[in-house]
């Protein structure tokens, strides 16, 4: 039990118990019985922050630090399986991620300081539904999946789903992100991730990820465009997407899929940027991420 004064430094703000279990199945027996009143603690830099700063007062705590059936980087036969609690320092090392998943090695490479990649997780970063999440945009259009485990069993959610505002997402107070799940990428395809922050170790501006295949005579076959930061939640550019299937990769067509993104994004002012610079910034990033996705299908 952990009782800190609240007219201290705030090393710890409230009164919990803290677990530490072993298994997934603990885990998942924990939330059964504790459901609303724990939280979750993978790496810590979220929650931790959010005690602190007394946004969150959980009367549980339940850490997945023990629970190695959590960590883990696989390849199977239907993409690259990743456990949630898998460090980012890890994926950053990682040759399977660097090789096959490029764009989400970029994005980890950009997030933060090592010593907060060695700590911080990928379901961390999901779970905590921050719009600027830097993990999110390259998942979103590599169309990986999500696996959720509750008492009720095993479900998995498209990434694009997760999401439902502001540190809210399809999770229910018992259930537990476990793995995430991400198809292979076809052969020549090219992807980009960008990220535009006040200085390094910030949250994003706006982050953006692209991912783009051709067909003959530079016909886009395929095109995924996701980006933070710019919305309640980690979006792709539909729109956008489906004004360039099809057409052939020119300045033209990518200039008119930068507008259309313009459109479909809906920032905010905070402290960090205005809604009016993080619009225009959406579109510049957009013909970059496309330029350099395209340039990178050209290489293969």
């Amino acid at each position: 039990m952990v009782d800190i004064s609240r007219f201290n430094t705030h090393i710890l703000p409230v009164r919990f118990e803290y677990f530490a279990p072993e298994t997934l199945d603990e885990v998942i027996e924990l939330l059964k019985t504790y459901g609303e009143e724990a939280k979750i603690l993978a790496g810590g830099t979220d929650l931790l922050v959010k005690m602190k700063q007394r946004l969150v007062s959980p009367k549980y705590v339940i850490s997945l630090r023990r629970v190695k059936e959590l960590d883990f980087i696989e390849v199977g036969d239907d993409g690259i399986h990743i456990g949630a609690a898998t460090k980012l320092r890890r994926l950053e090392r990682s040759d399977v991620i660097r090789r096959r998943l490029p764009v989400l090695y970029e994005a980890i490479k950009s997030m933060a300081s090592v010593q907060v990649r060695n700590m911080a997780t990928i379901g961390g970063n999901l779970c905590n539904a921050s719009p600027a999440a830097d993990t999110a945009p390259p998942l979103l259009v590599l169309d990986a999946k999500l696996k959720i485990m509750g008492p009720e069993g095993a479900r998995v959610v498209p990434i694009d789903k997760f999401f439902l505002g502001p540190g809210k997402t399809v999770l229910k107070p018992t259930e537990l992100l476990t793995e995430i799940i991400v198809p292979h990428p076809k052969e020549g395809t090219g992807t980009a991730f960008i990220k535009v922050s006040r200085v390094a170790m910030d949250l994003a501006k706006v982050n953006i990820a692209v991912a783009l295949r051709l067909g003959n005579g530079d016909v886009i076959e395929y095109v995924r465009i996701a980006l933070g930061a710019v919305a309640p939640t980690p979006m792709r550019a539909y729109k956008a997407e489906e004004f360039l299937l099809g057409k052939e990769f020119s300045e033209e067509n990518i200039v008119k899929a930068a507008e259309i993104v313009g459109g479909e994004v809906r920032p905010i002012t905070d402290i960090r940027s205005t809604a009016e610079y993080r619009r225009e910034l959406s579109k510049v990033l957009t013909k970059r991420a496309l330029k350099i996705a395209y340039e990178r299908v050209r290489m293969r």
